[in-house]
């Protein structure tokens, strides 16, 4: 099928969770501090685009943790919610690890999927920078809570 034939086909299925989910992050009022872009690039997998801005920074001039924990949180938490359809999950214990200071520029998150699919799940994340370094990595608990999904305003399915 050419793309043509695929432009205006709504999506179904997973594809329409994973557009909802990132219609979802994008409605956040949170993402007003900090601008970026959600992709869920498949089952368990997601990625934020994002660029750290001076006001991100710590006294040092380097991105304060919040900056990291925010970012590498919402990157495990979107790949696991791409397997739950039903219900908002909620992190209930993350673990983080900053091996380099996070300079102005952009920089990406990278969430996985690892274990739980049931009552909880376990996820991890990755920063890398503008170079392709890893700055920070982190893994997260989440649990379904009981906020069905289509209760929230943001979320909306093709």
């Amino acid at each position: 099928m050419s793309g043509d034939a695929l432009a205006g086909h709504a999506p179904s299925g997973a594809e329409a969770h994973f557009r909802a989910l990132e219609s979802l992050y994008a409605a956040a009022p949170i993402n007003a501090m900090f601008p970026s872009r959600l992709e869920i690039t498949g089952e368990g997998t997601s990625r934020i685009s994002f660029l750290i801005e001076p006001e991100h920074f710590h006294a040092a001039g380097a991105a304060h943790g919040t900056t990291y924990f925010k970012m590498l949180d919402d990157a495990a938490f979107y790949a696991a919610n791409s397997l739950v359809n039903d219900f908002f999950l909620l992190t209930t214990a993350f673990n983080l690890l900053l091996t380099r200071p996070l300079p102005a520029g952009p920089v990406t998150a990278e969430g996985r999927w690892v274990n739980g699919r049931r009552r909880v799940l376990v996820a991890d994340a990755r920063l890398i920078d503008s170079e392709g370094e890893e700055v920070a990595r982190g893994t997260g608990t989440f649990m379904r809570s009981r906020i069905p999904l289509a209760s929230l305003a943001g979320y909306a399915r093709g």
